[in-house]
């Protein structure tokens, strides 16, 4: 590929392949609920141990910037890659699901979030502006299929008799895989990516550009796909369904659409295209709560919310590197990557509460409330862009 660093394509496809090993321990934790229903939980114990990870991803956000400039991105990724393999052992070895699990959700949290951070502002910075969106594409493509293979371990686990901890081991072999792999990487990566510290500055500067939407998106996504990824699994014994149906589904694509679809996404008006796509999601999340009534159905659902929420997202991270005042590229990413980590991983713990006391369908009803708001800013931000030229067309 061509871009500032003159980085070879089989050197970025291996950095992808390394991001999709490490994405398989965060796409483990979508077993958790049903890990901890069979430990005697429910889903808001299952909640709590996913939001753990929130909080430790606000340390690994401050932190990523210094780890980078110490070891080089692709190295600070690798050394805390080492508490994602950590995470998933926990996960599948300690009994109950105590403050021990929560401990380990804390771990996850750290791993994930340097990992999560660093990865895009590494591409951000080896590549053209003009051509980011259609990397970040790549990479978030590689990053998704692990995270949507990982749920699928466990039912290649029960469909081979094995217990269910199998697919946490797997996973953490996998992210032992990954770093060592990003180790390497770094001998050719460190150089090429210099990543600036957060300060409360640029914070600002950030916050109050138009790059602040994009943030906010990213937000609201994330707890609509945390709040359905991380409670499939009961949703689908609710509805007498085959959990793996909705992974292979949003998998495929959430892929097809990032690796194939999104390059000709991106070509298009970034505005435009957030609205419609964010649009998508909202009837994914709609189909879910009142059309769901078999398989066909419920694969239907999951692909619609695979090619909404996986192109909204390659649109919307295109958007804040390049909405993002001059200089601050790498915060915005960071403050990005925080938006959705408090979407992510925050939202599951209210989903998780809203299950035990109100039910499913309360859950369902909360989320596409969510999904309304992110389209809605998607639509106004289209409207103020139109109502804005409009008015510089009349001055003219």
């Amino acid at each position: 590929m061509h871009s500032k660093s003159a980085v070879s394509t089989p050197l970025f496809a291996l950095f992808c392949l390394a991001s999709f090993l490490l994405s398989l321990s965060y796409g483990s934790t979508f077993l958790l609920s049903l890990l901890i229903h069979t430990r005697g939980g429910n889903e808001h114990d299952a909640g709590s141990v996913i939001s753990m990870a929130m909080l430790s991803t606000f340390v690994a956000v401050v932190v990523s910037g210094h780890l980078a400039d110490v070891l080089g991105a692709a190295r600070a990724i690798a050394g805390l890659g080492l508490l994602l393999v950590v995470a998933c052992l926990g996960f599948a070895l300690m009994p109950g699901f105590g403050l021990g699990l929560m401990g380990f959700g804390l771990t996850l949290g750290l791993g994930w979030g340097v990992f999560y951070t660093l990865g895009p502002i590494i591409v951000a910075m080896l590549v053209e502006p003009q051509q980011r969106a259609k990397y970040f594409a790549l990479l978030s493509g590689s990053m998704m299929s692990g995270i949507g293979a990982g749920p699928l371990l466990g039912r290649a686990a029960s469909a081979l008799e094995l217990p269910l901890t199998s697919a946490f081991y797997i996973a953490a072999f996998a992210s032992l895989v990954g770093v060592v792999m990003f180790w390497r990487l770094g001998a050719h990566l460190k150089q090429d990516a210099v990543v600036a510290k957060i300060s409360w500055r640029a914070t600002r500067q950030v916050l109050s550009s138009r790059a602040m939407f994009a943030i906010i998106m990213v937000g609201l996504g994330g707890c609509v796909f945390g709040g359905l990824s991380s409670f499939q699994t009961s949703y689908a014994a609710a509805h007498s369904l085959d959990y793996s149906l909705f992974f292979v589904g949003f998998l495929s694509a959430a892929i097809t659409s990032r690796l194939l679809i999104a390059g000709l996404v991106v070509k298009r008006d970034a505005y435009r295209s957030a609205c419609v796509l964010s649009g998508l999601m909202l009837v994914s999340v709609l189909m879910f709560g009142f059309t769901v009534s078999g398989t066909f159905s419920y694969l239907l659902a999951a692909i619609t919310l695979g090619v909404g929420y996986g192109l909204t997202y390659s649109v919307i991270n295109g958007l804040v590197a390049n909405e993002a005042p001059a200089g601050t590229t790498s915060q915005a990413l960071l403050l990005f990557s925080l938006g959705y980590f408090v979407g992510v991983f925050g939202f599951p713990m209210l989903a998780g509460r809203i299950i035990v006391e109100y039910g499913l369908q309360s859950l369902l009803l909360s989320v596409t409330a969510v999904a309304l708001l992110n389209w809605l800013i998607s639509l106004a931000r289209l409207i103020w862009r139109r109502a804005s030229a409009h008015k510089i067309l009349q001055v003219s």
